[in-house]
């Protein structure tokens, strides 16, 4: 690969003496108002076409869930909980995923 001025490489030790420094004029982010920075966003080219189209938002509301009373094996359920939290949304995930593709093999 060619070599890259823009491209640094740093060691371990360096980045972690790097680490919580930044380059970042917040007093200048600051000072730009809501006008310049529109003016700013307009000028972008990576911007240019970007704006969103709402004619065709639709509002989705997620689906009440029901409470089931279920017994599952030790195993299973340690399992999940040696995942961290959020481990009954992980179960309901794979739950979920195992029906929709049963649900689409049947069609």
């Amino acid at each position: 690969m060619a070599k890259n001025e823009t491209m640094r490489q740093y060691s371990a030790e360096e980045l972690k003496a790097r680490r919580g420094e930044s380059r970042t004029d917040w007093r200048k982010v600051d000072a730009v108002s809501d006008a310049e920075l529109e003016r700013l966003v307009a000028e972008d080219p990576d911007e240019r076409g970007m704006a969103p189209d709402w004619t065709r938002a639709e509002l989705v509301l997620p689906q009440a869930r029901q409470s089931v009373h279920l017994r599952l094996e030790a195993e299973v359920v340690e399992f999940f909980r040696s995942q961290g939290k959020g481990h009954i949304s992980r179960m309901q995930a794979v739950l979920k995923t195992y029906a929709d593709a049963h649900r689409q093999s049947a069609k």
